[in-house]
């Protein structure tokens, strides 16, 4: 199938929705959760980034006082905020001790009032379900610093054919970053969902049936 104008964006421009939310958290190393988070229903773009600390202009070599988090925009009709954070607790060990430094704590910033109602709820059913008291560092948010290029869908990056199969749709590779396409591709080449799931999904994704049709060959034809 040819379709016009057949990179990302534009094949997945009706999925950007003006009603989609923002949740932000570090648990640990950053590749691992956005390929997590990226696997989900109702995730539309994660992008991994530091945040939390006072340093300017971090970086990957000279992070300061910032944690490895990422940032994951939703669809609350699909997938609540309350579901994004039992995914949270229920996947990496929230205990400050675990930790050296600042990198890799467990960290939490709300958007808004409603984010912080959430977060005191949950957080407490979290705890009655662990066994055992969340020392996540919890706080508004403040700001975010995009991670570079290179640290965004870390994992499907790790297959270079895959990219090669991916360039007639994203000919820089930072068209990955925020691609629900990508975030997926990611999710499952770190194990997280599978072949036949993605493809349903993607049936009932509100694009356009070529486009749609387009990334549904593209994803039943991939080499890895």
């Amino acid at each position: 199938m040819t379709v016009q104008n057949d990179q990302l964006p534009e094949l997945e421009a009706d999925l950007a929705s003006s009603l989609c939310e923002t949740a932000t958290f570090g648990m640990g190393c950053f590749w691992g959760p956005d390929a997590r988070f990226g696997a989900l229903p109702g995730v539309i773009r994660t992008r991994t980034g530091y945040a939390g600390g006072t340093t300017g202009n971090p970086t990957y070599k000279e992070m300061g006082d910032h944690t490895e988090t990422i940032e994951v925009d939703f669809d609350p009709a699909l997938i609540s905020y309350e579901e994004i954070l039992r995914h949270f607790w229920r996947n990496h060990y929230p205990n400050r001790d675990a930790y050296r430094g600042r990198q890799y704590i467990s960290l939490l910033h709300f958007h808004g009032e409603t984010q912080k109602a959430a977060v005191e709820k949950v957080k407490g059913e979290m705890e009655a379900e662990l066994g055992f008291s969340i020392e996540t560092e919890i706080a508004p948010f403040e700001g975010f610093t995009l991670a570079e290029e290179r640290h965004q869908k870390y994992y499907l990056k790790r297959y270079p054919g895959a990219l090669d199969q991916l360039e007639d749709m994203a000919p820089e590779p930072s068209l990955l970053t925020d691609s629900i396409f990508a975030a997926r591709l990611n999710g499952f080449v770190k194990g997280f969902g599978n072949r036949d799931a993605l493809l349903e999904e993607i049936s009932g994704w509100p694009i356009r049936p070529e486009a749609r049709e387009h990334l549904k060959q593209k994803l039943k034809h991939m080499k890895w």
